[in-house]
């Protein structure tokens, strides 16, 4: 039997922070204003995991999963309303105003050259200015017109250079990390995060991809060390420090100290590194879903995040050959992210469009089990699901498992009739 891909096309939303760098004037210490509509990957692709299991003899469905996509971080520019756009650059030196307001408008324009003669002047002339002209925060901002003209260069189709230019603000902030606040560093592991992207978008190389990933996590511990304090009780030199336990200030969030980690995980599961992999997801989900013992309550946000991230911990389970324990692993987990899936039903799109494909993936699970009823009933619920969000590549495979069932069936029976007296070729008695 052919195997079955499962091309669910579900766009996430990315890392939410440090991806803008104008900053509105009525901002308290040069925080960022970020719509949330513009939370999305910043090269529009849609990703998915495709199991590569071995399956047992005469079954071979592939577990095609969701590949969250909060991995790396969406760099998109803030595009605010006309009325405020000349205000916000009142924050801004007067040497590089000019430039920066008419290089953000002729992006928007879709003037790419323009834009990124216009934001390289402004970059050049703001690294040539004492830093205290920019405060407060002024790491944030210089890193901010660096992020901007990577863009405009991504949009320009000139990876390499935008890469250079991440990597320069990345190295400024280094260069600086004593002098750099909490909020600061936070946008520079953004930025690490941001270069593994674009080095696995381009295909600079796997080392070099995991080598800015691995120095985000890292990073990010230290900085939930600093920042974070430990409930009373708990072991502080725990690995990766218990991060469920930390309580963490108001201005860094969750997904804010998660993301690396997932995104590393994320790398490690797609390289093969299941080892590694696994510990990144499981602490991940430890932070978005915490334990009903925990005072902090998570939002249908997170909930659904952490139920994305559990429907992958259900298809790396059978990256090996399937067997009763690994089989049992991964519907547990498939089943977990239902639970949670269940709860937040009605909050986001993107849940329920989740939800269509767990259904199904644990429906592919049940079949590899040798239950067709379960399973059908799981791809019909799919279906239902699909079909209410009218999403046409769900309702699609869903069709085409409960068709494929139906055919099996239907061979069974065929093969188990008793076979006419001419299929055995007797002779009939006169």
């Amino acid at each position: 039997m052919a195997s079955l891909s499962v091309r669910y096309t579900t766009q996430f939303p990315r890392y939410r922070f440090a991806t803008t760098f104008l900053l509105h004037p009525g901002t308290p210490h040069g925080q960022l204003v970020i719509p949330g509509c513009l939370r999305r990957p910043a090269d529009g692709r849609r990703t998915i995991f495709r199991s590569r299991a071995a399956l047992p003899t005469g079954l071979n469905p592939r577990v095609g999963t969701i590949f969250l996509g909060l991995i790396g971080l969406g760099f998109i520019s803030t595009m605010i309303g006309v009325y405020e756009f000349y205000s916000s650059f009142a924050i801004w030196p007067g040497e590089i105003r000019s430039d920066l307001r008419a290089g953000i408008k002729a992006k928007q324009q879709g003037n790419l050259a323009l834009s990124r003669k216009l934001l390289t002047q402004a970059l050049e002339t703001a690294l040539s200015l004492p830093p205290d002209r920019f405060a407060p925060s002024p790491y944030l901002k210089l890193s901010g017109i660096a992020i901007a003209l990577g863009e405009v260069l991504e949009e320009d189709k000139q990876p390499k250079k935008a890469y250079e230019i991440y990597l320069a603000a990345l190295e400024h902030l280094q260069g600086h990390w004593s002098s750099l606040t909490h909020e600061e560093k936070l946008r520079a592991i953004s930025i690490g995060q941001k270069l593994g992207e674009v080095a696995d978008t381009y295909q600079l190389g796997e080392e070099e991809e995991e080598r800015w990933l691995t120095w985000s996590v890292e990073e990010v511990l230290k900085l939930a060390k600093d920042v974070g304090s430990v409930k009373s009780g708990r072991n502080t030199e725990e690995s990766y420090l218990a991060l469920a336990d930390l309580e963490l200030p108001k201005w860094v969030s969750v997904t804010d100290i998660g993301a690396p980690l997932e995104t590393l995980g994320a790398f490690y599961a797609r390289t093969g590194k299941l080892t590694f992999a696994v510990p990144l997801y499981l602490h991940t989900i430890s932070l978005l879903v915490p334990p009903v013992t925990s005072p902090r309550k998570a939002t249908p946000e997170e909930l659904c995040r952490g139920a994305q991230l559990m429907n992958n911990l259900s298809e790396l389970f059978m990256r090996s050959t399937p067997t009763p324990a690994t089989l049992h692993q991964s519907e547990a987990w498939a089943r977990q992210a239902l639970s949670l899936l269940q709860k937040t039903q009605g909050n986001f799109r993107i849940c329920e469009e989740a939800l269509a494909v767990v259904l199904f993936n644990l429906g592919s699970l049940r079949e590899m089990n040798d239950d067709s009823k379960s399973a059908r009933q799981l791809f019909e619920q799919s279906l239902e699901q699909s079909k209410k969000l009218k999403w046409q590549e769900g309702v699609t495979q869903g069709r085409n498992a409960i068709r494929r069932l139906e055919r099996k069936q239907f061979d069974a029976q065929v093969y188990t009739s008793p076979r006419s007296d001419a299929e055995s070729g007797s002779v009939p008695s006169e």
